[in-house]
């Protein structure tokens, strides 16, 4: 729930239930389809995953090996071992890469934040996971600047994958591209899964990208799941 302020002294006027009652379990292999109109509460759901919100109550379990962990209840502390088992990709190809930096510091800035892979480990890991969303290994080099809107959503992938994660949250991936890119898009989120044992939330309110790539379709409305 979020508070709704207002007044001169910002005092709490009521909530908006963003999200509510929703309940779900996704199994390790399958893509899950969250679809609903816009403003239904799907990215929210997907930021709670993540803990990038804490939920104001409910639990999120997630399993790791034999471990399972209510990410609802860890602090940020606890949290952060998990965090490389549990990435993201975002909807917009050119708001989600900082220009700033090259691809290396891009899809390798999860090893080291991690401490997973450093110096030429690092790079070589860069280099094999550009390699497998279909990139080359010598554009480690380049700034997002210089790659189309489907070059830089496969950068965003392969930062997400370069971790070796067990759920992805794909949040609208594909939303921002033409539709001729979509499709090479979702045919490579849908071999990767098979080459690496991916889990898949994916998260969109275009039912012929939903029905492509889903294994279940759960569907939102006005933040509660209706089927």
């Amino acid at each position: 729930y979020f508070p709704i302020k207002g007044g001169f002294f910002s005092r709490v006027q009521g909530t908006v239930k963003a999200v509510d009652d929703v309940s779900f379990q996704i199994r390790p292999g399958e893509t899950l389809g969250l679809v609903g109109e816009s403003g239904c509460g799907k990215t929210t759901v997907s930021r709670l995953i993540l803990r990038l919100f804490d939920p104001t109550a409910g639990e999120i379990w997630f399993r790791d090996g034999e471990d399972r962990s209510d990410l609802a209840t860890l602090s940020q502390k606890d949290i952060r071992p998990l965090r490389k088992n549990i990435q993201m990709i975002f909807q917009d190809p050119y708001a989600s890469l900082d220009p700033r930096m090259t691809l290396l510091q891009i899809v390798g800035e999860p090893l080291k934040s991690n401490h997973l892979a450093q110096g030429s480990e690092l790079i070589d890991r860069v280099a094999e996971t550009l390699q497998m969303v279909g990139l080359r290994p010598e554009y480690m080099s380049r700034y997002p600047h210089a790659f189309s809107g489907g070059q830089r959503q496969r950068v965003g992938i392969a930062r997400a994958l370069v971790t070796r994660p067990q759920l992805i949250v794909a949040d609208e991936p594909v939303s921002a591209l033409d539709v001729s890119v979509q499709a090479q898009i979702l045919n490579l989120l849908r071999d990767l899964q098979e080459q690496l044992s991916l889990t898949y939330l994916f998260i969109a309110h275009d039912l012929s990208v939903i029905r492509h790539i889903s294994d279940r379709v759960a569907v939102m409305y006005v933040g509660k799941l209706v089927e």
